[in-house]
C-alpha cells in the first residue's frame, strides 16, 4: 500500500475523527509518510490508526495519538524540542515540520541508527538523534521549549522537569501500569508546574539505562 491520495484522505479523516483538528499538525502528518517508518509484515497497515510493532520490543504509536500529543505541545515553529523515545522516528519527523529544532533520544542503538537513516532519506536536517538514557534528558542541550515523552513513567521524571524552560510545555503519559495511564501536559511557570490531564493512553514503560543492544 502506498500513501496515495485515497490513503491520505482516509488517514486524515481518521485523525480528525479522533480530535486532531489543528491545520498545521494535519499538514505535517499529511506530508510525512508513516509508511517510511514501518517495515516488514506490517507495512500494509501503515496507514491504519493503530499502534504497530517495531524492533527491540517497541511500538510505533497510532497516528491519532501522535497527532494529539503533537497538538498538545502548542508549537509555533520557533521551539527547541526534546523527544524521549525515538522509536521508529515517526513522531520526531512530525515534530520536525512544526518546530525549529528536534533532539530525540532512545536507549536502543538499533532504533536510533534506523531512524537516522530515514531522517536522512527524507532530508529532515533539523533532527538530531542520540543513543542515551532518556530518563535523564539531555542536560548539555537544555533548556528546552517543549519536551515530549513517548514512554510511561509513574511520575514526570525530575531531570526532565528541570530541563524545561520557564513557560515551556511537557507532554507525557504517566501511570503505574500499562493498563492505567493518562496523557498529561505539564507547563512550567515562575512558581512551579501546572498539570492538565488530557486522555487515557497506553504506552511502553520508560526504562532507565541503555538497552543491552546498545
Amino acid at each position: 500500500m502506498s500513501f496515495d491520495a485515497d490513503a491520505k484522505m482516509q488517514f486524515l479523516f481518521a485523525l480528525r475523527s479522533h480530535g486532531v483538528t489543528e491545520r498545521p499538525v494535519l499538514q505535517a502528518m499529511e506530508k510525512i509518510d508513516r509508511g517510511a517508518f514501518v517495515k516488514g509484515y506490517f507495512t500494509e497497515r501503515a496507514y491504519e490508526d493503530m499502534p504497530l510493532p517495531i524492533p527491540c520490543g517497541q511500538t510505533i504509536s497510532q497516528p491519532s495519538v501522535v497527532g494529539l500529543m503533537t497538538q498538545a505541545l502548542k508549537l509555533s515553529g520557533r521551539e527547541k524540542v526534546l523527544e524521549i523515545g525515538t522509536g521508529s522516528g515517526y513522531q520526531a519527523a512530525i515534530l520536525s515540520q512544526l518546530a525549529r529544532r528536534v533532539y530525540t533520544v532512545d536507549r536502543h542503538r538499533r532504533l536510533v541508527a534506523e531512524a537516522r537513516a530515514v531522517f536522512e532519506a527524507l532530508d529532515l536536517a533539523n533532527i538530531t538523534a542520540f543513543t542515551a538514557d532518556g530518563s535523564f534528558g539531555l542536560p548539555d542541550q537544555a533548556p528546552f521549549d517543549r519536551i515530549l515523552v513517548t514512554a510511561a513513567a509513574e511520575d514526570p521524571p525530575s531531570p526532565l522537569l528541570a530541563q524545561l524552560r520557564i513557560g515551556g510545555i511537557m507532554v507525557l503519559p504517566v501511570g503505574q501500569s500499562d493498563a492505567v495511564q493518562h496523557l498529561i501536559r505539564v507547563t512550567r511557570t515562575e512558581e512551579g508546574y501546572d498539570y492538565d490531564e488530557l486522555r487515557p493512553v497506553r504506552f511502553v514503560p520508560l526504562v532507565e539505562g541503555l538497552a543491552k543492544d546498545s
